[in-house]
């Protein structure tokens, strides 16, 4: 029997659905939030922020059976329409290459972890 890397973690369908859900949703308070919402921190600390909130959203993607190459550019989409949206004078936030590379270095790393999760999960005896 060949099984999909995938289709082993979409036993936990609504659960991952839902942990998609909820990160997508993180990430719109974080990304959009307005300036004077977002705390201070040491130099750099955002764009951590950045790499592990689009790592977590690629994982839960995947999780959630969204096809990888879809996740990816949508997600890479995202990050880039978010970083341009910060620029509105609602927000009163800049636009940032750094934060729109952070993000999509968070994709890949997010996706890489996923496919080391699910090699494990298929090589793992059952």
């Amino acid at each position: 029997m060949t099984v999909h890397p995938t289709s082993r973690f979409a036993e936990h369908g609504a659960l991952a659905r839902g942990a998609f859900a909820v990160a997508v949703l993180v990430s719109l308070a974080v990304l959009f939030a307005p300036a004077s919402d977002v705390p201070s921190a040491a130099p750099g600390v955002d764009k951590l922020v950045h790499l592990s909130l689009f790592a977590a959203l690629a994982v839960t993607g995947r999780w959630a059976g969204v096809r990888r190459a879809v996740l990816a550019a949508l997600l890479v989409l995202y990050a880039a329409l978010s970083e341009l949206l910060q620029s509105l004078e609602v927000l009163s936030r800049s636009t940032s290459v750094a934060d729109w590379l952070a993000d999509v270095a968070g994709v890949l790393l997010g996706l890489l972890v996923w496919d080391l999760l699910a090699r494990s999960r298929t090589s793992s005896p059952r």
